[in-house]
């Protein structure tokens, strides 16, 4: 789900107040550099990315005496997309860029623009899940930058001890807590589609028992040889379906907005909330002693027997293929050192995980939120699938307003699956990918 990558972490950091401000791009760890080699880091404004760049930045620094990095701040979402986009296409790139890994990694052609890093000695210590996401015929482009995260469904465990409910392993299970917490006077089932993104979640986090039910479905998907029209992909719209027709949703679900609800979901009012396991930031900012109260677990399957959970992989490093010499050595240096156990120490420093790290050597630390340590239980225990596109560069730009159609009555499950697969139709068009 690329959008959520980009949009769930709000607010401009340090790195981004200068730069909007008219501060030279640049100019941030570019003091004391003397005889050093420059190098310089582009990275997506958020909060969190600041924390890893300027901690990643300065540790690096701090660490070698030959190389001296200092950092530039873009904007997230599509303008931020584009202007990635136009610096490799006109040689302007930085010597290291923070980038999404999966289908936009690879729809920015890695072969003619980035460095290959398949034979660095880091690339052996990757996770699968980030090591496929950063790969494309077979090459690995990408070192792993901060966690990754689950989507699924965020749920008050206060709440359901109280009405003595356990995690569902599939959907029935589900549907028959629902109706529990209805009968008590509570919201089961939060939507915000005011924050348009978060209505993606049924279809998008289902991914993992559609792979569980045909794990060749995202190569099918990608020859044109499945479509989400079918089971078992088919599932995900009929799920937002049979909760908009039971009643289950928040009266609210067209216009709220996901800071709104999920504030509902930590007071005890509702239940579950679809979404991204990153979305525990905004209760750790604003009601921290509301954390300990949430909890994660992957959307259940029609026939499941176990509750399984769909990742987001972590974002990654790239190196542009413009940079040669002295630079390039020390850019796999820079993400080399991002990979390392040092570089692991520095982003578990510099802000709260939210799942996964993609190295197998690299794990959250500290006072977690139960949410985290729920989505990594998943990926220790083996019962954790990469999202579709991690997998498929195909993600139609669309989806988000469809499931909108759904979930608010307009369209029916079938209609709205259709509508999605002729939205899939022109983007793998667009990619020029055979069979379409």
């Amino acid at each position: 789900m690329t959008v959520t990558r980009k949009t769930f972490l709000t607010g401009l950091g340090a790195g981004a107040l200068l730069a909007a401000s008219g501060c030279q791009s640049g100019s941030l760890g570019s003091s004391g550099g003397g005889n050093r080699v420059p190098l310089k880091l582009l990275y997506s404004t958020g909060n969190t990315n600041t924390a890893y760049a300027e901690g990643l930045m300065k540790a690096f620094n701090e660490s070698q005496d030959r190389y001296q990095v200092s950092i530039e701040v873009r904007p997230g979402g599509g303008e931020g997309d584009n202007i990635v986009k136009t610096r490799l296409a006109t040689g302007e790139m930085p010597e290291i860029f923070q980038y999404n890994s999966g289908s936009l990694m690879r729809n920015i052609n890695p072969e003619r623009n980035l460095v290959d890093l398949s034979g660095e000695s880091w690339a052996s210590n990757l996770t699968d899940a980030f090591r496929t996401a950063v790969t494309m015929d077979g090459r690995v482009y990408g070192g792993p930058w901060g966690s990754g995260s689950g989507g699924g469904i965020m749920y008050n465990t206060k709440l359901y001890a109280e009405l003595g409910l356990s995690v569902p392993k599939n959907w029935d299970e589900f549907m028959a807590n629902n109706a529990k917490v209805k009968a008590a006077g509570k919201i089961p089932v939060l939507q915000s589609y005011g924050t348009t993104w978060t209505s993606q979640l049924f279809i998008l986090g289902d991914y993992a028992n559609v792979a569980k039910a045909d794990p060749q479905w995202a190569d099918k998907y990608t020859k044109n040889q499945a479509t989400f029209s079918q089971e078992p992909a088919l599932a995900g719209f009929q799920y937002t379906e049979e909760l908009f027709k039971a009643g289950y949703f928040n009266p609210d679900a067209a216009a709220a907005t996901q800071e709104q609800v999920i504030v509902k979901l930590a007071n005890g009012e509702a239940a579950h909330f679809p979404i991204l396991s990153s979305s525990i930031d905004i209760i750790s900012k604003n009601q921290p002693d509301k954390v300990a109260d949430l909890g994660f677990f992957g959307i259940p399957g029609k026939r499941a027997t176990q509750n399984i959970l769909t990742t987001w992989v972590c974002n990654g490093l790239y190196i542009p293929k413009t940079v040669t010499g002295e630079k390039l050595e020390g850019a796999k240096e820079f993400v080399k050192f991002a990979a390392s156990d040092a570089g692991c120490q520095v982003q578990n420093a510099g802000a709260q995980p939210n799942g996964p790290y993609g190295t197998k050597t690299c794990k959250p630390t500290g006072d977690v939120p139960r949410v985290v340590k729920d989505i990594v239980a998943y990926a220790d225990a083996g019962t954790s699938v990469s999202a579709l596109e991690f997998v498929s560069p195909i993600k139609g730009p669309n989806l988000e307003h469809i499931v909108f159609l759904v979930g608010t009555g307009q369209k029916t499950a079938v209609e709205a699956a259709a509508l999605y697969d002729e939205d899939l139709k022109k983007q793998a068009q667009q990619l020029g990918l055979p069979g379409w």
